[in-house]
């Protein structure tokens, strides 16, 4: 489906702003209203539990060391990326791609919002099958990962060009 550009502006705003919307409104409630930073993690079940995690570096920690101007860089990378793939999120004809792009500036620049506020993206959920877990996340991170997903299935179904 073709959209005009004022559509596409107007469904890339759309999802990110919601995703974006979601995960500020999510951290406000874990860390305001459950104050879940001074909290014992809340087991739900024996495979999901509330926990409080702040990431000082990017994925799983990484550069979390390093310290110094780190989440001023991250911050300002994570807006940088977010204005190139806003760019070709308009650029695209793709509704699964429009949808990966959006998801993803909208995940980043509520992380972004978190480095700049903490110097540190605040985690919450914590998926585990006994000691066994993936590192703690939140709805920025799922956003993310599902449009990183949606890119990747909208690449492998387009059309392949004669070479």
């Amino acid at each position: 489906m073709l959209l005009t550009r004022r559509q596409g502006i107007v469904q890339l705003l759309a999802i990110s702003v919601g995703v974006f919307a979601l995960d500020q409104a999510s951290k406000y409630y874990f860390l305001q209203i459950m104050d879940l930073p001074i909290r014992a993690p809340i087991h739900i079940n024996n495979y999901f539990t509330l926990v409080m995690a702040w990431n000082r570096g990017v994925s799983f920690s990484m550069f979390a060391s390093v310290g110094g101007w780190m989440p001023a860089i991250l911050t300002a990378a994570a807006i940088l990326i977010s204005g190139i793939l806003a760019r070709l999120c308009l650029k695209s004809p793709h509704r699964l791609e429009r949808l990966g792009y959006a998801l993803v500036i909208g995940g980043a620049l509520g992380n972004a919002v978190d480095r700049m506020r903490f110097g540190a993206v605040a985690d919450f959920f914590y998926v585990h099958v006994g000691t066994l877990g993936w590192p703690a996340f939140n709805i920025a991170d799922m956003a993310i990962c599902t449009g990183v997903g949606l890119l990747l299935l909208a690449m492998f179904r387009a059309p392949k060009s004669a070479a």
